[in-house]
């Protein structure tokens, strides 16, 4: 299988048609190069909200509930495009208004070639996201199951957090959008990513906004790159990156992922992280201070 991550700039958007338009290019390319599972990333959906003007755009609670919106036409329009190209694609993710938050949650959605949706919503909030956005953690995750294997999604700063991994150890896939202010979020996120991938024996793919959003106060400049991450171990690279682009460079980035090798390195590895992480909780959690002065 191939995944393709993307490195996604936000357009100021005159009419839904451009959107579309924009969208149809994107998968054309990717499903050109024989990608199956596409990765669009965190926030990217807040483009839609210039399509109510750039002065809602750049109000930061009137952009929630404008991308909102516009999220359940955007899943049509990924519907159409899944099922032509017979691919499956993570939606950027956007706001999402529901009647189970107090507050917008920020959910992503996998949608297949058969018109299915799946939805995750993030789980922990950055500072910005909470202190200033009010953008609340929304519903558990989830593991997808697909023609294509196990998939699931850790939004950004979930990819940080090890026990969100591991509730995904049974996945083959976990697909991380993400959108980074500067240089330090991206790594923080690609580390992340890497973790996961080690820690489960899995594949994990990072897509990023990246450039000059200034219309909004939310995004202003992304730095980031896609990436697609693995165990460093047999039939893998052993640098544990199967492939890494150049930063704030748009695009996508490919890799062959071969599911069935996941499976054996989790049988058999040179390692067996996945199978012995419960090994940790059998140890003394108690650090012995020991002077050596």
């Amino acid at each position: 299988m191939k995944i393709a991550t993307a490195a996604y700039p936000l357009d100021v958007l005159t009419s839904w048609a451009q959107y579309e338009d924009k969208l149809a290019g994107w998968v054309a390319t990717a499903a050109a190069s024989g990608a199956e599972l596409l990765v669009f990333p965190e926030y990217g959906a807040m483009e839609l909200a210039t399509l109510a003007g750039l002065d809602v755009a750049g109000n930061l609670e009137a952009s929630l509930f404008a991308v909102s919106d516009r999220l359940a036409d955007a899943d049509a329009a990924h519907q159409k495009l899944a099922a032509e190209y017979g691919v499956h694609i993570v939606a950027a993710s956007g706001p999402a208004v529901t009647p189970a938050a107090a507050r917008p949650v920020n959910r992503a959605r996998l949608i297949t070639p058969s018109g299915q949706v799946g939805v995750q919503d993030k789980q922990i909030m950055t500072r910005f996201e909470r202190e200033v956005w009010g953008v609340v953690g929304g519903e558990p995750l989830r593991i997808f199951e697909t023609t294509l294997g196990k998939i699931s999604i850790l939004i950004c700063y979930d990819s940080e957090f090890p026990l969100l991994g591991r509730a995904l150890a049974d996945c083959d896939i976990i697909a991380v959008p993400s959108v980074t202010e500067a240089l330090a979020g991206y790594w923080r996120v690609r580390i992340g990513s890497m973790a996961r991938a080690l820690e489960n024996q899995c594949v994990t793919a990072m897509s990023s906004c990246i450039g000059p959003a200034d219309w909004s106060e939310a995004l202003g400049t992304s730095y980031g790159a896609g990436g697609i991450f693995c165990p460093p171990d047999v039939g893998f690279p052993s640098t544990g990156v199967l492939a890494a682009a150049e930063i704030n460079v748009p695009g996508w980035t490919f890799a062959e992922v071969d599911i069935a090798q996941i499976s054996r390195v989790r049988a058999d590895g040179v390692v067996l992280n996945r199978n012995h992480w419960e090994d940790q909780f059998g140890r003394d959690a108690t650090a012995i201070n020991v002077p050596l002065m």
